[in-house]
């Protein structure tokens, strides 16, 4: 199944996909789906969504060989790989390592195809980040 696929099914029950991943957890293969919303995410959404997609993946499996599916919230704290994640996630800290200026942390202002604006929380400045030369990237939240 393709992403937009996956992605218009998903949205049938009024969240978003967020991202996927396939680990191996205990010699186990799980194929995870990470789904957002903005009124937040419900045990009875995730089973909601699993109910739609079981019965697909029966026919058309996500990964090969024998796998646990998991639909989730990718959680408070979260990785941010790419623009869209930046997108949804305005108005949150991160912390990100920059090719050139190492480690920071801000706030994301804006963020659209090709940079995010973060306020840098040391200086308080603006700073404007290419995708291109962010090496990871992850929401936090400030205790």
């Amino acid at each position: 199944m393709d992403n937009n696929t996956l992605k218009n099914l998903i949205s049938e029950c009024g969240v978003s996909l967020y991202d996927t991943e396939t680990v191996t957890e205990n010699d186990h293969k799980i194929y995870r789906i990470f789904i957002i919303s903005k009124d937040g995410i419900t045990l009875d959404k995730c089973t909601e969504v699993t109910k739609i997609l079981s019965p697909i993946f029966d026919v058309e499996p996500p990964v090969q060989g024998e796998y646990f599916l998991e639909v989730s919230s990718p959680g408070i704290e979260r990785k941010l790989t790419t623009p869209y994640h930046f997108q949804n996630s305005i108005g949150e800290l991160a912390r990100i390592k920059h090719t050139e200026l190492g480690k920071l942390k801000g706030e994301i202002i804006t963020a659209d195809e090709t940079k995010v604006t973060i306020k840098d929380k040391a200086d308080k400045e603006q700073i404007d980040l290419n995708y291109s030369d962010i090496l990871s990237a992850k929401t936090y939240y400030s205790w």
